[in-house]
C-alpha cells in the first residue's frame, strides 16, 4: 500500500541553510522540483517573509554554498519565486530519499530544518530509505506516516503548517457565514503575524484549488491566475 511520510531533515544537511540562517523569518516552499540526473536538481522555490527582509534575500542566495545558479522569476510585495540549481551534494540527498521509486510531494524550509512529504510505493520502501539515509550519515526524523488509502487529505500537497492552520480556522469559525472569528483573532490564537497568516492561507487555498481543478504548475501564471 502506498505510504506518505513527512520527514524532517536539518537544513545544513540539505539545502539553503545559509539563506535560512541569514533571514530567520524566511519561509521557503518548493513549488516544483526537477531532477536532471541523480546529482543535479533544479527547484522552483517560493520565498516569503516581511518585505523589508526580502531585500536581503538576493545577497543571501548568492552567498549560499548550496546554490550554484539562481534566477528571480517573480517579485511580489511579500514573496518571490526563484529558479535555481542546487549543488551536487543536495542532488545526492534527493536521490537517496527518492531512490526507492519515491516522489517528493512537498518540501518546505524554515529556520534550521526542512520538512518533506514523500510518497513511497510501499511501507517497506520507506524503511529501506531510512536505512540508506542513516548509512549515508543523513539525519532524518520521521514526523508522520500515513497510508494513502487511509488518509486522502495527504494527497492535496498541504504542508503541516498549512494543514493545521486550515483546521484551526475551521474550528474557530473563520469560514462560518457570518464569521465567528476574524483574521486578527485567528492570528493571535496561532501566535503568528496577520501577514504570515494571510500568506499561509493564500498558499493553502491555492494548493487546494490547484489540486481540485487538476491543473499543474505550468497551467498557472506567475500571478496565480489560470
Amino acid at each position: 500500500m502506498s505510504t506518505i511520510a513527512e520527514l524532517v531533515v536539518p537544513a545544513d544537511e540539505f539545502a539553503l541553510s545559509r539563506t535560512l540562517e541569514t533571514v530567520p523569518s524566511l519561509e521557503a516552499d518548493v513549488e516544483r522540483l526537477v531532477a536532471h540526473d541523480p546529482e543535479h536538481v533544479m527547484p522552483y522555490v517560493w520565498f516569503s517573509t516581511e518585505a523589508d527582509d526580502l531585500e536581503r534575500l538576493d545577497e543571501a542566495l548568492r552567498e549560499d554554498p548550496s546554490v550554484e545558479r539562481v534566477e528571480l522569476l517573480t517579485d511580489l510585495d511579500d514573496e518571490r519565486l526563484y529558479r535555481m540549481e542546487w549543488v551536487d551534494d543536495v542532488g545526492v540527498v534527493v536521490h537517496a530519499l527518492t531512490e526507492e521509486q519515491a516522489t517528493i510531494l512537498d518540501a518546505s524550509g524554515e529556520g534550521p530544518q526542512w520538512r518533506l512529504r514523500i510518497l513511497f510505493p510501499e511501507r517497506d520502501a520507506l524503511s529501506r530509505t531510512y536505512e540508506v539515509a542513516d548509512e549515508e550519515g543523513l539525519t532524518v526524523d520521521v514526523a508522520r506516516i500515513h497510508e494513502l488509502q487511509d488518509d486522502r487529505s495527504g494527497r492535496y500537497g498541504l504542508t503541516d503548517a498549512q494543514y493545521e492552520t486550515l483546521v484551526q480556522a475551521l474550528e474557530y469559525g473563520y469560514y462560518q457565514i457570518p464569521r465567528e472569528s476574524d483574521m486578527e483573532a485567528l492570528a493571535a490564537h496561532l501566535d503568528i503575524s496577520h501577514q504570515a497568516l494571510s500568506e499561509r492561507l493564500r498558499r493553502a487555498h491555492r494548493r487546494l484549488v490547484t489540486e481540485a481543478l487538476n491543473v499543474g504548475p505550468g497551467d498557472v501564471d506567475d500571478d496565480g491566475s489560470l
